[in-house]
């Protein structure tokens, strides 16, 4: 018995809902046995299309600007979205070993650790580091990080 294209499409999609489950766990375990080849495929697929996708990607932002503006706007507004950006604004700003820890660190401290003042809101908290090594040194109130005369005190 010979098929039509509709029947084959219909006969493929039943047979996918009805087996969805053991699909799916078969396609799991089969990329988890190959991560290391899939990874190695995907890296020489970019590099040998870097160009192409450089191109699509400017012509699908051009397409869509204000969505991917508003879908950006909505996201900096999510606790994830502020974690993101602060974080990469230290990287950007030369702080070392930028992590969660730290992140959490910087978000729990209450107050300046040099001169002791209460912080009112995230805005007058400030992460210090060393500008030589980009180590991080402490969480300092805006006043204190802009003077240095929180050396004298610590």
């Amino acid at each position: 018995m010979v098929m039509t294209d509709e029947e084959r499409k219909a006969y493929k999609k039943a047979y996918y809902e009805a087996n969805k489950e053991r699909l799916k766990a078969r396609r799991k375990a089969r990329d988890e046995a190959n991560k290391e080849k899939i990874a190695a495929q995907q890296k020489a697929y970019t590099e040998a299309n870097k160009d192409k996708r450089a191109a699509y990607s400017k012509v699908y932002y051009q397409a869509n600007k204000d969505k991917i503006v508003e879908e950006m706007k909505e996201y900096y507004k999510t606790e994830k979205g502020k974690k993101n950006r602060r974080m990469c604004d230290w990287r950007k700003y030369g702080v070392n070993n930028v992590n969660d820890e730290l992140y959490d660190y910087f978000m729990n401290c209450d107050k300046c650790e040099a001169c002791g003042k209460e912080f009112t809101d995230t805005y007058n908290k400030c992460l210090d580091h060393d500008h030589d090594t980009g180590d991080f040194r402490y969480v300092l109130c805006r006043g204190c990080n802009t003077r240095d005369n929180w050396k004298n005190k610590i």
